[in-house]
């Protein structure tokens, strides 16, 4: 029996697609769906008859897992409570997008335990979990309306090439599933990376649309020191915990990036390009730093999702950033350890930004002490 085939660009209202998905996965149909990399066929995890007619489909072989699609970063840590420090950096920064992450998969929380044991036999036969959150917006919109994760593999016979388009699916799969979302040629046209993290360390299980070496940029400790305008405090605030990091971690502040650490700044209300305070160049050069290259940035949703440390200069900062971005209150703190606000100096003296300037770096102390760059 033919598939129903329904072409996204040729529909008017993407939500009754969605609906019409959602409800039919909820049915225990099996789905092809539309992602970033190729094109995957799905079926709800809630639903093992599903998940086995998805296996026949496939061809697969059992003891080869499938993969869970989630919605969020947010939602892999109800699969792995005790998801690793890289293992989360890597889902922040990689997702939505086309990373395949495969993790431990032994807490005794993770609500994998309520899925059907026939589902989990499928899924996480071998003491691992792999877990993706696709970069397609319709795809995205059924995760989110759909009760439970899906399981998600490419859309064609085992060892088969990947369907890149909605009538490569039509085509080789078109007599076998019930409902083909068609949204034309996939962004990339290649398949996800396969990435397994463990023990503080990653390894490419498949070459895919991350590399390599994009991914160990990705795996970066990055901190971001926050102030107003990102000219005065902030910028010192910056070369002054490279300083520390650099004698923390042994090696020469140029070095830095090399070891996995980077150390950036940022402001709230900053414009582009502009330099550091002449007053902030003058206090810098006591501790052998150089602001001279500085250039202003402001803070934005990239720094909010990539950072793993945020140091702001006020308490105003710290809120005006959980305002908008909530999931980084967690990684956003004020950078004295009394809860207090760093004065702003701007337009003062020398000696103000001396004091502030100190007054910096005594604090940034503490949270290099306590903070593992190498994590």
């Amino acid at each position: 029996m033919a598939s129903i085939v329904i072409d996204l660009k040729n529909t008017d209202d993407h939500r009754d697609v969605v609906h019409q998905t959602v409800e039919a996965l909820a049915a225990g149909k099996i789905v092809a769906l539309p992602t970033e990399t190729v094109y995957g066929i799905a079926a709800s995890a809630l639903n093992s008859e599903a998940v086995e007619r998805l296996s026949q489909i496939k061809g697969r072989d059992p003891s080869k897992p499938f993969a869970f699609a989630i919605k969020s970063y947010e939602d892999a840590l109800d699969y792995v409570p005790d998801m690793s420090t890289l293992a989360r950096r890597l889902a922040r920064r990689c997702w939505p997008g086309p990373v395949t992450l495969v993790l431990p998969n032994g807490h005794p929380d993770s609500v994998v335990r309520r899925l059907p044991d026939e589902v989990q036999q499928r899924a996480v036969p071998s003491g691992t979990i792999g877990l993706r959150v696709p970069a397609h917006e319709t795809t995205q919109q059924i995760l989110r309306l759909l009760a439970g994760p899906i399981v998600l593999t490419s859309a064609n016979l085992s060892d088969q090439a990947d369907c890149v388009d909605g009538a490569n699916v039509v085509k080789e799969l078109g007599d076998e599933i019930d409902l083909i979302i068609d949204d034309g040629r996939s962004r990339f046209g290649q398949a996800s990376s396969v990435v397994q993290v463990d023990n503080g360390e990653f390894n490419v299980l498949r070459a895919g649309v991350i590399d390599e070496n994009t991914l160990r940029q990705m795996s970066k400790f990055i901190a971001v020191v926050v102030c107003t305008g990102n000219t005065c405090r902030s910028p010192m605030g910056e070369v002054l915990m490279k300083k520390l990091a650099a004698e923390k971690l042994g090696c020469s502040f140029d070095e830095l990036e090399k070891e996995g650490v980077r150390i950036i700044s940022a402001g709230i209300a900053a414009m582009s390009g502009g330099p550091a305070a002449r007053q902030a160049e003058e206090v810098v050069k006591q501790f052998d730093l150089n602001l001279s290259e500085h250039r202003s940035q402001p803070f934005t949703e990239r720094l909010a999702s990539f950072a793993d440390l945020i140091l702001t200069m006020t308490e105003g900062h710290r809120q005006a950033i959980v305002a908008h971005w909530p999931q980084a209150a967690p990684r956003t703190f004020v950078l004295r350890h009394d809860g207090l606000d760093v004065t702003d100096p701007i337009g003062m003296s020398v000696e103000t930004y001396d004091a502030t300037a100190q007054q910096i770096l005594e604090n940034l102390k503490g949270w290099i002490d306590k903070t593992d760059l190498k994590s």
